[in-house]
């Protein structure tokens, strides 16, 4: 992030705009929205400019801009069709200091203005870093259309409470749960509709509610998918927005953990390859600490919670401690895999079944009814399986499965840096350690993997195939 986004407090601020165009006057406009003391200075002034002086609601110095004229100010615009003296003020101005925006010359800027949704006192602004305006309208366009005209109505009301609240309410988590409550409730409705004595009376009866209760905590359990963010379903995301605290392990995606309530605190309890970070049992107790804080906290697990994701042993713990929860299903690896592969799990012409299976080593073995794996028109897709491919591989044949069915190995599914690997039983091992493929990996074995190269889809123009491989 190039450019850090904040909202300056205006009330004491000096601008200067040099230039008084149409292009300044554009900027002229925004400023005038705020608290801020305005000087204008151009030897030419347009219309525009010239009514906003003739209001008296900006300072204007009708002549050449002077070296003088940059002392005392706080913000700087530059808005002239003469390019050495925009070089020259920009110059002057990092010297001292000065904030300087130079209008459509991003590399003179050391800030720039977004694009800004006006619903004072709520305000949006939205930026690309100047290089994607049409794209910024386009995104204008649709929050205008989705944030509600009156919204500042909620905004004001508040406000005029925000302290009676404070008063009331004393942990932070507290005020957050109620002010959510408002804000997803009738009250809000009330106050949209601009029903103010209504909403005023529901407000206080459901603050006097709140203060005479203690908030509860909670746990969701939360499938956080394969790693595309775009997985994630419509209530994972709410209640992501919603957490207190939040619980994540090593498949949970940077992008996906971005979606997290800011100032939620993050606990990582990831297990990589042979190492647990935090034992199961911890992470078990862990949950049940935080909600006993009275917290809301979130368990984001990649994949689905439920499969292979020991989602029922922490429910347990909870049901144990009488604590309330939540279960959000995400889309398996097995299913996020195969669909970004191009390799469908069943088929009419290949696979009447599908079998998950564990390929976690416990004392260098793989405990598994290898025979029931074995079976005609199935698909087998082993999870946690690259440190065991050896033996799967073996196992497979030595019970019966033909050393030419064919497998495939999915690295880092659905990401942008998703590579598939494809073989048979006798060759996966060989493509695999030329590949260099690397956990997050999943193993998807049967003749469905064959119509991976009419299948697939994602990233198909950077598809390419060597040696068997293909990435």
């Amino acid at each position: 992030m190039r450019y850090f986004p904040i909202f300056i407090d205006t009330q004491k601020l000096e601008c200067l705009v040099v230039g008084a165009g149409e292009v300044a006057a554009r900027k002229i406009e925004l400023l005038l929205k705020t608290s801020a003391t305005i000087t204008v200075v151009a030897p030419w002034v347009c219309n525009t400019v010239q009514r906003f002086a003739d209001e008296g609601r900006i300072n204007l110095l009708n002549r050449p801009f002077e070296q003088t004229d940059i002392e005392h100010k706080d913000l700087i615009f530059v808005a002239t069709d003469d390019s050495a003296l925009n070089v020259s003020i920009h110059q002057m101005a990092s010297a001292k200091k000065i904030l300087v925006n130079v209008v459509d010359n991003t590399p003179l800027c050391q800030f720039i203005t977004p694009t800004i949704i006006d619903r004072s006192p709520i305000v949006i602004a939205i930026s690309s870093g100047g290089v994607a305006p049409v794209l910024l309208r386009y995104l204008r366009q649709k929050l205008e259309s989705w944030i509600p005209q009156n919204i500042s109505r909620l905004g004001s009301f508040s406000e005029k409470f925000r302290e009676t609240v404070k008063l009331k309410l004393k942990s932070v988590v507290e005020r957050r749960y109620f002010w959510e409550e408002v804000m997803d409730g009738p009250i809000a409705e009330q106050v949209l509709n601009g029903n103010h004595q209504q909403a005023e009376e529901m407000f206080v009866q459901t603050l006097h509610a709140h203060g005479n209760s203690q908030a509860q905590g909670e746990v969701y359990l939360v499938g956080a998918g394969p790693g595309d963010p775009d997985l994630l379903t419509f209530k994972a995301l709410r209640l992501m927005q919603k957490a207190d605290v939040v619980v994540y392990d090593r498949l949970v995606s940077k992008e996906i953990l971005e979606l997290v309530r800011r100032d939620a605190e993050k606990i990582y309890v990831g297990k990589a390859k042979s190492k647990h970070t935090l034992p199961q049992q911890e992470i078990n107790e862990l949950l049940a600490q935080e909600a006993l804080k009275g917290n809301r906290v979130v368990r984001l697990k990649g994949g689905d919670p439920f499969i292979f994701g020991r989602g029922g042993e922490e429910l347990a713990t909870l049901v144990k401690h009488n604590i309330r929860f939540q279960v959000v299903p995400g889309i398996t690896a097995a299913t996020g895999a195969a669909s970004y592969a191009g390799i469908p799990l069943t088929h009419r012409d290949h696979a009447q079944s599908v079998v998950f299976a564990t390929g976690h080593l416990k004392d260098n073995t793989i405990d598994l009814d290898w025979p029931a794996l074995v079976q005609k028109s199935q698909t087998v897709v082993f999870y946690m399986g690259l440190t065991g491919l050896p033996i799967i591989c073996h196992n497979l044949i030595a019970h019966g499965m033909s050393k030419d069915t064919p497998i495939a190995m999915v690295e880092s599914a659905t990401l942008s840096t998703q590579r598939v690997v494809t073989g048979t039983l006798e060759t996966i091992q060989n493509i695999a350690e030329e590949a260099q493929i690397k956990p997050p990996s999943l193993i998807i074995i049967g003749s469905v993997v064959t119509l991976r190269d009419s299948l697939n889809w994602y990233q198909l123009e950077q598809t390419t195939e060597l040696s068997g491989v293909s990435s």
